[in-house]
């Protein structure tokens, strides 16, 4: 009887879903494009926003995100889809702005508390890191450190991947972040890494964004929280696609690490990493990871976790999380853009 009834009661709450967006899509491109109206009075858009979006909230979804990320707050409970038409919306209505003041307008969301209205300027940061690099990757720099849940940390990931993409060196910017004592600003590594091949699919599958990727993966393999496994694991997936032969050379050399030393957390990565590896590996690396499972407590094997510990040992502080983030773009030449 379970079996019968569980599928009709999904496309019941899918349905429901489906109807909640479609009711409320139109009021949620207005809002966007209303709020967009005052583009030069960034605290008019961000009072305009706040009056408007409780009446997209659906509190079944609420419940849902809380339950599926826990520790997320304050948080509206708003639909993708309809979020979605509110940035497409304001993005309308703040076509031909200059990138500058775009960025003002997403500075001033950023300073309001609803995880929403994060999202909302995440989108704005996706359009501002090449025209405002520096400008932009200070706001992802304090996102991350403020982060607390994994879906606004994600979220922010297709921000940095699309900023690596523009500029190659931002690349620093991850190493650093691997040695950061905040699970979340490990987990942003892990996830602008899986964002690259998506963000951009041809610069995205350039062979060095795995060469490249891999190698940050590696020092994170072996951390102990399992919001950064979930983002490695994430990782590799989306790497076998750039480079299937280097990302199996990778999970074989980290499945024979776990074996021998007993590594639940890297042998949980692999035995998560599998999707798209084909099926004579991926039973060859299970084989081999067999048996090992995580324990609670247990502190972490990384590279990134040993350099970090080495950091502390010698009093140093560790980069790059306890490291104030000084504006110095007013020292840096003008490079407003009018372009969208």
């Amino acid at each position: 009887m379970t079996t019968a009834t569980a599928p009709a009661a999904a496309s019941a709450a899918t349905a429901r879903a489906k109807a909640f967006v479609a009711a409320h899509k139109d009021l949620a491109t207005a809002l966007g494009r209303a709020a967009g109206e005052h583009v030069h009075d960034p605290d008019t858009i961000v009072a305009s926003l706040n009056a408007g979006l409780p009446s997209l909230a659906d509190p079944e979804y609420l419940d849902g995100m809380q339950m599926v990320a826990p520790g997320i707050r304050p948080v509206l409970g708003i639909r993708q889809p309809l979020l979605r038409a509110v940035g497409s919306g304001l993005r309308a209505a703040t076509r031909g702005v200059p990138a500058s003041t775009r960025l003002d307008i997403a500075t001033r969301i950023l300073r309001d508390p609803i995880i929403e209205l994060h999202w909302l300027a995440f989108g704005i940061l996706e359009r501002t890191v090449r025209d405002e690099p520096e400008r932009t990757w200070q706001l992802v720099r304090a996102e991350s450190r403020a982060a607390h849940e994994w879906a606004t940390v994600d979220a922010l990931a297709h921000v940095a991947a699309l900023g690596i993409l523009a500029e190659p060196y931002r690349w620093a910017e991850l190493e650093q972040l691997v040695y950061s004592p905040s699970r979340w600003e490990r987990r942003l590594a892990g996830s602008t890494i899986a964002t690259l091949p998506f963000a951009d699919r041809v610069a995205g599958r350039r062979p060095e964004i795995a060469v490249r990727g891999l190698r940050i993966l590696g020092d994170l393999m072996g951390d102990s929280s399992p919001d950064v496994q979930k983002s490695l694991a994430w990782a590799i997936r989306s790497l076998s696609i750039v480079d299937l032969p280097a990302t199996v050379a990778f999970l074989r050399a980290e499945a024979r690490t776990a074996g021998a030393t007993d590594d639940g957390a890297r042998a949980w990565v692999v035995r998560d990493s599998l999707e798209k590896i084909p099926e004579s590996v991926a039973d060859e690396l299970r084989a081999v990871v067999e048996g090992i499972r995580r324990r609670p407590n247990a502190a972490s094997t990384s590279r990134a976790a040993e350099t970090a510990a080495a950091f502390a040992g010698l009093g140093v502080e560790v980069p790059p999380a306890e490291r104030p983030i000084v504006d110095r773009t007013a020292e840096l030449p003008d490079r407003r853009s009018t372009t969208t």
